[in-house]
């Protein structure tokens, strides 16, 4: 009884160990990382790097004098528009400092009014608020 056992066993490792080799597609076996680690280390200090620059950027916008005295004359503290920014989303904010930027050059080329610029300034504020709100509820 037992070397018939013995012998079932042996059958049924060596099917099992067939199918493995012959059912399992041999790219799956011998399949390697799609990304380096140092192509993904690098992707990371990129978005970091962008994050950063897009959060000075929005900052810097709403630090000028003339976005100072909007928020405060709109009743907004800007201190907490500030804060704010900074749980954007990194598309967000990417969008957000892309649009502080072309207001910031056309402003300075004199294709925007003070008037103008100042409803960017509370839109862009209002708009922070806003998505902070939401994620947040």
């Amino acid at each position: 009884m037992l070397p018939r056992l013995w012998q079932r066993s042996v059958q049924v490792s060596t099917a099992c160990i067939l199918v493995t080799i012959f059912a399992v597609p041999r790219t799956l076996l011998a399949q390697t990382h799609l990304v380096s680690p140092a192509d993904l280390q690098k992707e990371m200090v990129t978005a970091t790097l962008a994050r950063q620059h897009n959060l000075e950027t929005v900052r810097q916008f709403l630090s000028s004098q003339t976005a100072e005295k909007t928020l405060k004359s709109a009743s907004m503290d800007s201190a907490e528009v500030k804060t704010a920014v900074s749980t954007l989303s990194d598309q967000e904010l990417s969008q957000l400092a892309s649009r502080a930027q072309t207001a910031q050059s056309n402003f300075a080329a004199g294709t925007l009014s003070d008037r103008d610029l100042i409803f960017i300034i509370v839109g862009i504020a209002v708009l922070v608020l806003i998505i902070v709100a939401v994620h947040h509820h």
